[in-house]
């Protein structure tokens, strides 16, 4: 098993910066990713990122203001925002896969429980 525990979240005004924690614990984990859900709308990908952290991969439109590292000693990877808009309000899922999860939610196996984050325009 994996625990997924985010932080970091919280309400921004637009033009500022979050920075979103993810911390893993249980099993070795190979892909880490920062999905997104909206209300209203399906969850949606965001980022992702290999163990070594020598490959990342991101949704077209955050290329550029998002950007996703990991600290493997710390079990920990990070979702650093800029430049925030209101339209990225939304609650912030971590999750973690053994193998070579991609950009569908579905490919992973172990998600956090999520963290909210709001920007005002």
């Amino acid at each position: 098993q994996v625990q997924l525990v985010e932080s970091g979240g919280g309400l921004v005004q637009a033009g500022g910066s979050l920075r979103l924690s993810c911390s893993a614990s249980g099993r070795a984990i190979n892909v880490m990713g920062w999905f997104r859900q909206a209300p209203g709308k399906e969850r949606e990908f965001v980022a992702r990122i290999n163990w070594s952290g020598t490959s990342t991969y991101y949704t077209d439109s955050l290329k550029g203001r998002f950007s996703i590292s990991r600290d493997n000693t710390k079990n920990t990877v990070y979702l650093q925002m800029n430049t925030l808009k209101p339209e990225d309000t939304a609650v912030y899922y971590c999750a973690a896969d053994l193998g070579l999860a991609g950009v569908r939610a579905k490919e992973y196996l172990y998600w956090g429980q999520g963290t909210q984050v709001t920007v005002s325009s």
